[in-house]
């Protein structure tokens, strides 16, 4: 299919009601014009869910990452504030940071030793005496918006976005009493999946419908049938009361407690949360056809006494994962065939997966 970009657009109705609507077209998760959409429109006007606070807790302490095609670097500054740049010495375009993560005194490019401080100040131009018209206070890092909610580290490349408060509404408010603050991270743990980043996000979207068939270890502690989904207006939650089973064990001593919360944060970013276990799933995609999950693993306890209950938990969360793998990649080669265009939704099931689709065409400029 090679339609213009318009016509390929028009494939999708996003005024649809649940109940007479199809998902996005098979095209979209195909078509490299799409993929530019979501770079310049999705990732690049959002606020994106990048890193942890305790990544950047102490003076100087710094993790790099790139959104929609854009190197960044966030860092705590010496007086305490978060900041975050573009990783792109304003000399010649080196990135200053080239390391994952790490603590520095100041941000300096490998390339010819421009020197900048925590603040994104240019401190040092090596053999720069007589450059006409050049002002030291003009070429410091670019800056990018960046702010935390709870644990979690947000930038956003649009610098008219309203605030991260504003643009997560009232999700603080519904997650407080799970009080997230006290739970602390363990371990982090990257996935490279063989598909689009929607499949996935479409897959945990589904409303548990895929639970009962692929995890079956996992569906033995919920209770399916009274699993729930809730939209907000830019944020999904599912949710699941938790049940005693020893069908499967490992299951059943790592997840635990009375209810299971699953919620999604548009476009990208999602948190699993059960009694003294969190974790969450940050969907970067890499290409059209390739993305990268990043599980970050938290506990209310992660004393040395505790390190084998948390490493089996991963464990078990491990398990899911690989099947979750398998479907989304089986997924991206069935979107490929010509006996697929669209699909329909399960009313009773697949709102969430409803949601994120009309939140994708309302960012490519569609009506709601």
């Amino acid at each position: 299919m090679n339609l213009p970009i318009s016509e390929l657009l028009d494939l999708y109705n996003p005024n649809a009601p649940l109940e007479e609507a199809y998902t996005i077209p098979a095209a979209w998760y195909l078509d490299e014009r799409i993929e530019d959409l979501e770079r310049e429109h999705v990732f690049g006007r959002n606020w994106i869910a990048v890193g942890r606070v305790d990544q950047v807790a102490a003076q100087g302490q710094f993790f790099t990452i790139e959104l929609a095609g854009e190197p960044l670097v966030v860092i705590r500054g010496s007086d305490g504030e978060l900041r975050a740049f573009y990783n792109v010495c304003r000399h010649h375009a080196a990135a200053v940071a080239n390391v994952p993560c790490g603590t520095v005194q100041h941000l300096r490019c490998p390339y010819h030793g421009w020197t900048y401080g925590l603040d994104g100040t240019l401190k040092g131009a090596p053999e720069f005496t007589g450059v006409c018209n050049f002002d030291r206070a003009k070429n410091g890092l670019v800056p990018v918006r960046v702010a935390a909610w709870e644990q979690f580290v947000f930038v956003t490349l649009n610098e008219d976005a309203p605030s991260l408060a504003a643009f997560l509404g009232d999700l603080p408010e519904r997650v407080a009493p799970l009080s997230l603050g006290n739970i602390r991270f363990f371990e982090r743990k990257s996935y490279t999946l063989a598909c689009n980043w929607k499949v996935y996000v479409d897959n945990y979207l589904d409303g548990g419908y895929h639970v009962p068939h692929l995890h079956k270890g996992l569906n033995s502690v919920l209770d399916y049938k009274e699993y729930t989904i809730e939209n907000s207006e830019r944020y999904s939650l599912q949710s699941s009361p938790m049940v005693g089973s020893q069908e499967h064990a490992s299951f059943a001593a790592t997840r635990t407690g009375d209810r299971a919360y699953y919620y999604w944060l548009y476009p990208n970013f999602m948190i699993n949360i059960y009694e003294g276990v969190m974790d969450t799933n940050l969907v970067l995609p890499l290409a059209q056809g390739k993305c990268l999950v990043q599980f970050d693993f938290y506990f209310a306890d992660v004393s040395e006494s505790r390190k084998e209950y948390n490493a089996e938990s991963v464990r078990v969360s491990d398990r899911v994962q690989d099947e979750d793998v398998d479907i989304c990649e089986s997924v991206q080669r069935g979107l490929r065939s010509r006996a697929y265009g669209a699909g329909r939704l399960s009313v009773r099931r697949e709102a969430g997966e409803h949601l994120f689709h009309r939140l994708l065409a309302k960012d490519f400029g569609m009506s709601r």
